[in-house]
């Protein structure tokens, strides 16, 4: 989007994303009064009802605050923002890359992965337990298709995530799998690691079904840290 001017189609989205954008970049700093709506209206030749529709989805994103005066205050998004505002920070002029991002979620990935084994193997039904062991025989008769082995792959931790009875871990499993939450490719070296060692699989189910808390947290998170790149962070620049 090129600044100073915004395509007719979609206004409300092209400058909720613009100004979502400033924030993040800092452009507007947390503290300080969002732009007056008569000055974005006319910045960028839009009416002030796309304007107000914008500020409507910042607030939505607890991005800004509007008080009853009217004043419309930037947020700190790094106190106030949801997981939702992900695809946003990578967009940004300065702050986390991409790649940042990328990992942040593939640590919170294996973090999450490895509770919920825990919280699985204490919870779940002997039912449950044992659909969890059969769809790793499923995963294992899957492919050669990565598309396959993906979807298996995927079913075969939503029973270990819905298994753990966690609603939050859920929600956060359904946004790593929607791409809410942006995770870029992962190395071919790392993905296979952990996507391809059934054996693995075959052992946290059996940690599950046998009731071993400890055991079946401890190798989820191996498995899947394997995917977690190791290299050190670069940052797009400083933020306080």
């Amino acid at each position: 989007m090129t600044e100073g001017h915004i395509r007719r189609e979609a206004v409300s989205d092209q400058l909720f994303a613009l100004l979502r954008d400033r924030i993040l970049g800092g452009a507007l700093p947390p503290g300080g009064a969002l732009t007056a709506e008569r000055e974005l209206a006319a910045e960028f030749g839009v009416n002030r009802h796309a304007v107000r529709e914008a500020v409507k989805r910042l607030q939505q994103a607890r991005l800004v605050e509007v008080s009853h005066g009217g004043r419309t205050q930037v947020l700190d998004w790094r106190r106030t923002a949801g997981l939702e505002l992900a695809v946003g920070i990578a967009a940004a002029d300065s702050g986390p890359t991409v790649q940042d991002i990328a990992r942040d979620a593939l640590e919170m990935r294996a973090c999450i992965g490895a509770d919920a084994a825990r919280l699985c193997a204490l919870r779940c039904s002997a039912r449950a337990a044992a659909e969890i062991a059969a769809a790793v025989e499923a995963h294992a008769q899957a492919g050669p298709d990565l598309t396959d082995l993906d979807e298996t792959y995927i079913a075969w931790w939503r029973l270990i995530v819905e298994g753990s009875g966690n609603i939050a871990y859920l929600l956060a499993f359904n946004s790593l799998v929607d791409g809410m939450i942006p995770v870029a490719d992962v190395p071919a070296d790392l993905g296979a690691g952990e996507i391809l060692d059934v054996e693995a699989h075959r052992r946290l189910a059996g940690h599950i079904s046998a009731r071993e808390a400890g055991a079946a947290e401890l190798l989820a998170r191996e498995l899947l840290a394997r995917s977690v790149p190791a290299a050190p962070r670069a940052r797009k620049g400083a933020r306080r």
